[in-house]
Formats: structure tokens, C-alpha cells, sequence
């Protein structure tokens, strides 16, 4: 399931299994896996943090950019195109050309993503040539779709993809293990697995968020006894979904104003003026 930190482990743990001292023993064991240890590395942010306004429905607002560089694959692939909604944290990685022009990548977005939540209303991206081409441009102004560009060289604007990007590219180092000619066969399984966990912002996992409950794992085909099942219907269903994005809207306002008073804290604004050296 992807060999997430101890936190991630914990809550997927928690759902089927408990005893005594369990965190201290998942913490020893992802302490001990050599897999994460030769992968996963830490990271520094620098600058002030400037978070978005939060989304309130899923999949109505996104962001989406690029993973380059990649080894190419026996299919020719080298690029995966990483598409997330920013409020279920749900993401959608996409494997694709880095010569792929707008137009190919209108079509995988529709294939891919529009296919299965339709039309976003506003769209999240860098200044990629391809995002500022004429076609998309136009595409997106014909169907009402709102597009906000992140900062030139300043990729902290569109922070949510750039977190999704840095995860990606452990998951793929920790489930490779040095088979970089087929990295794109891997990607379904990826996704899931990102999907599936516990996000540390909404508390829940990506699919609890859209779907209102988690789809099964290798653990749920276990034998295990189950005393009771939860059947909702029409109405209750309905609202239940509402109530659940509600509290899935202030969790994630709650801890980006946690992150913004942790990051900035101790740090100052710096502004620079027209002929000031930088």
C-alpha cells in the first residue's frame, strides 16, 4: 500500500486491527524498513506560506502540472501529467509525452478526468507553453472553466500539486526499486494507494471524501468477522454526503491556518522593487 509514514500506516491500521502499544511498534517498523529508508528523503520550505482560498465541493476547483524527466518506457512515455482536486485531495496521474502539445492534453484530461467528475470551474496551473497556448486558452474560456496561472519561477502559488508531485515521486522510487523501464504500469496501483490513505488535512481518505466510504483492500478480503453493516439511503445518504464535505471544508481551513502560523512564524515579507538586484 505504498509504505507510508507511521501516521498513514496507523490510521489504515486502526481500521481493522488493535493491540496494545500499536504505534510503538508501527513506528519501529517503518523505522526499520530499508525500502523508505533508501527512498524517501526530507524536504525545507522557504518563503511564506499563501494558501488558496478552500474549495467547498469536490472536484470543482483543481490543479494539475507536470512530472518531467522520468526514464522513457517500453510504450514510449516519459511525462506523467498529475491532475488534483483541491478539496478532496484526490489525485489523478496520468501518463503522457513531455512533447505532447494542448491539444493532446485537453484530450487526456477529458478522457481521464472529465469522464469521471466532469467540468472543473476554475483551474490551477504553472506558466507551462502548453497552458498558455491559444487553443487552451480558448478551449477553457468557450466552456466557462476559470484559469488562474501560478507566479513565474514561483511554484509555492500552486503548493497543493507541488506536494502531490513530491509524493508521487517517493511512491514511485519506493514501489520501482530500479525498474525504470516500466514505471508506467505501476501507476494505476500508485494512485490507488495515495488515494486510499488518510489525508493529513481532511482527516479522512480521498475516496471517504467523494464517495462517502472506502473502497476495499487486500485487508478487507480478509476473513474477519464484522457484527454490523451501515445501510443509508436516499435521504440520510444525501445528507450525510453534505455534512461530510462540511466537515472535510473546515478541517482542511483549520489546519491551513495551523500551517500558515507554523511557517511563518519568525519569518518577514520581502518585497522587491523595479531595479533592485535579486
Amino acid at each position: 500500500m505504498g509504505h507510508f509514514g507511521v501516521a498513514k500506516t496507523l490510521a489504515m491500521l486502526k481500521e481493522k486491527f488493535f493491540w496494545p502499544h500499536m504505534k510503538r511498534d508501527i513506528q519501529k517498523h517503518c523505522a526499520s524498513c530499508l525500502t523508505c529508508l533508501h527512498t524517501k528523503s526530507s524536504t525545507m520550505l522557504v518563503g511564506m506560506y499563501t494558501p488558496l482560498p478552500v474549495a467547498s465541493t469536490p472536484w470543482d476547483d483543481i490543479s494539475m502540472d507536470f512530472v518531467l524527466g522520468l526514464p522513457r518506457t517500453s510504450r514510449g512515455v516519459d511525462s506523467i501529467f498529475v491532475v488534483v482536486d483541491r478539496f478532496s485531495k484526490m489525485a489523478h496521474f496520468i501518463p503522457c509525452h513531455k512533447v505532447d502539445d494542448a491539444s493532446h492534453i485537453a484530450k487526456l484530461f477529458f478522457r481521464e478526468v472529465v469522464r469521471l467528475h466532469g467540468l472543473p470551474k476554475t483551474i490551477v496551473f504553472d506558466r507551462d507553453t502548453k497552458f498558455l497556448s491559444h487553443f487552451w486558452r480558448t478551449l477553457w474560456s468557450r466552456l466557462g472553466t476559470k484559469l488562474s496561472f501560478s507566479t513565474s519561477c514561483h511554484p509555492q502559488t500552486d503548493g497543493q500539486t507541488e506536494v502531490v508531485k513530491r509524493s508521487l515521486s517517493t511512491l514511485l522510487r519506493v514501489v520501482l526499486k530500479g525498474n525504470h523501464k516500466s514505471w508506467d504500469e505501476y501507476l494505476p496501483y500508485i494512485e490507488f494507494a495515495y488515494n486510499r490513505v488518510v489525508h493529513s488535512t481532511t482527516k479522512l481518505s480521498l475516496f471517504e471524501v467523494i464517495y462517502g466510504f472506502n473502497p476495499l483492500t487486500p485487508l478487507d478480503l480478509l476473513p474477519l468477522s464484522f457484527f454490523y453493516f451501515v445501510h443509508k439511503e436516499g435521504v440520510s445518504k444525501s445528507q450525510f454526503i453534505k455534512d461530510f464535505h462540511e466537515k472535510v471544508k473546515s478541517n482542511i481551513q483549520a489546519q491551513m491556518e495551523k500551517i500558515a502560523n507554523s511557517k511563518n512564524k519568525g519569518k518577514r515579507v520581502r518585497s522587491f522593487n523595479e531595479g533592485d538586484l535579486v
